[in-house]
């Protein structure tokens, strides 16, 4: 009588491959994901970049600070995209300059022109 079942072998091979492919796998999709994270960064940077250059133009000035055009109603708040902390926000005629900090700490600033 034979009995039909994986050997020891068999199930090992399957492991080691189910391994590898998770190797090769999971920093691609790290990869993806920090690329979204920074499309979605600079997106919110260009609607800064128009709600403040239209505050610019409106106001008569030359230089504009996030809480100015929040309370402006220019546009809703900067929603985080990697638990990261916006501590400064200007706007002026060159373009928008957005410092964030990251979970970690990490000090990074955006630039849009």
């Amino acid at each position: 009588m034979k009995k039909n079942a994986f050997t020891l072998i068999e199930i090992m091979i399957v492991v080691v491959i189910i391994g590898l492919l998770a190797v090769m796998a999971i920093p691609a999709f790290n990869k993806v994901r920090q690329d979204a994270r920074a499309k979605t960064i600079l997106n919110n940077l260009r609607q800064v970049a128009s709600a403040g250059q239209q505050y610019l133009l409106d106001k008569g000035v030359t230089q504009a600070t996030y809480s100015q055009l929040r309370n402006d109603g220019r546009f809703p708040e900067i929603k985080p995209v990697a638990s990261e902390v916006y501590t400064g926000l200007s706007v002026a005629q060159g373009g928008v300059k957005l410092t964030a900090t990251a979970a970690g700490g990490q000090r990074v600033v955006y630039t849009y022109e």
